[in-house]
């Protein structure tokens, strides 16, 4: 099994598991490789050397470090949104109103909405929050 060091166009860094260079390649060419904060295929190969924890680490992989932290404790919190909401997909603003105005029962939802409805919600005191979320956690993991 290869451990590769990835990285996609928007500068996020993460691993992927294959079962040889050539594997990696043929599903890279195939575009099934994707970063799993952004979902983009356009994913390149970064040098990698044997990890060893040094005392004298550079500044550099600190901030890598650190930026990986981060985008994993990201990926933490949106995977906890999706758990502690129920999606009701397009019906997001309707069942927005709903709850609003007690004809639902009161309840932390997510969906989609234009942004002409998102613009009407706001503007009846209705609070929402705008949250993507990455390819990655819409589909369940395999």
């Amino acid at each position: 099994m290869k451990v590769l060091d990835l990285q996609c166009p928007h500068g996020h860094r993460f691993e992927g598991w294959f079962a040889s260079t050539d594997d990696f390649e043929s599903q890279l060419s195939r575009k099934l490789v994707e970063c799993p904060i952004c979902g983009a295929t356009e994913v390149s190969r970064l040098p990698s050397a044997p990890r060893l924890n040094l005392s004298g680490a550079s500044d550099a992989q600190q901030v890598a470090a650190d930026t990986g932290e981060q985008q994993a404790r990201v990926m933490r919190a949106l995977r906890e949104v999706l758990e502690k909401t129920e999606n009701v997909g397009d019906r997001f603003a309707e069942e927005a109103r709903r709850i609003h105005y007690d004809e639902a029962p009161a309840r932390s939802i997510r969906g989609v909405t234009t942004p002409e409805d998102a613009k009407a919600l706001v503007e009846e005191g209705i609070e929402i929050m705008s949250l993507p979320i990455p390819a990655a956690l819409k589909e369940p993991l395999q």
